[in-house]
């Protein structure tokens, strides 16, 4: 047997310096499961907010129209032709609509069942996973910096200040194909599984956003914590972040 999804949580916070919010995301749960979505726009005023909440209300339609239990194969292939369809609608949007030009958008999306959890990403947006024990990213960022420490370029540590940190080398909307990772992992070994984009990653270091997914507190009020902590590291960039807390107790 597996575990049953206790609680959710999304939130999303402008920062301290933007004049607008570009993330989007949600957590939309149905009989089948729960989707948990974060996007994180690019393309400016008008553009980077469009591309995110097209990514995020394509995703919602899209799993809301499953009426039937996935296994995990299945889920990994909803994902990856749902994320496509959400590159073809931005896309598309974006050639129809001039002001548009060159939007994109980052997007994570997890799929939790009973049984196993399945993300798909593109972009820097992560996912973790705490075990209890320890907190682990368990997403590849497809970013300039990513690969050169990646490849022994740059080190870890050269990685968090590198002046091209905000590179991302994929994205859904600017170009007619793209590709996505999709991982699947055991639902009953996960305690918390968090996904965010960069403005809270960038500023929390693993062992920083451990001390906060560990607490048996609230969701909601792990989010308004982990989002207060990146604003006062800076806030320089819109931070958004979905939690869902599975429970142990079923099927022990």
């Amino acid at each position: 047997m597996g575990v049953l999804i206790e609680s959710t949580t999304f939130l999303t916070d402008i920062g301290k310096i933007r004049s607008h919010n570009e993330d989007n995301g949600g957590i939309f749960s149905t009989d089948v499961g729960t989707l948990a979505v974060v996007a994180d726009g690019m393309g400016g005023h008008s553009a980077g907010d469009v591309a995110s909440r097209i990514a995020t209300e394509v995703l919602e339609a899209e799993w809301q129209a499953v009426s039937n239990e996935l296994t995990a194969s299945e889920a990994e292939t909803f994902l990856q032709n749902a994320f496509k369809h959400v590159n073809d609608a931005i896309y598309h949007y974006a050639k129809e609509h001039p002001e548009c030009e060159g939007m994109g958008t980052t997007a994570i999306a997890a799929l939790c069942t009973q049984e196993y959890t399945t993300v798909a990403h593109v972009g820097d947006s992560r996912a973790y996973v705490f075990d209890d024990k320890q907190l682990k990213q368990v997403t590849h960022d497809h970013s300039l910096v990513a690969e050169l420490v990646r490849t022994g370029q740059i080190s870890e540590e050269e990685a968090d200040h590198h002046p091209r940190k905000n590179v991302v080398l994929r994205a859904l909307g600017t170009e007619e194909q793209v590709k996505i990772d999709s991982y699947t992992l055991q639902s009953d070994l996960i305690r918390v599984l968090m996904i965010c984009s960069d403005g809270l990653s960038n500023k929390l270091k693993t062992s920083e956003l451990q001390v906060e997914v560990e607490r048996e507190d609230e969701l909601s009020a792990i989010a308004k914590s982990l989002v207060a902590r990146a604003n006062d590291r800076g806030g320089e960039d819109n931070i958004s972040i979905a939690l869902v807390r599975f429970d142990r107790e079923i099927g022990e």
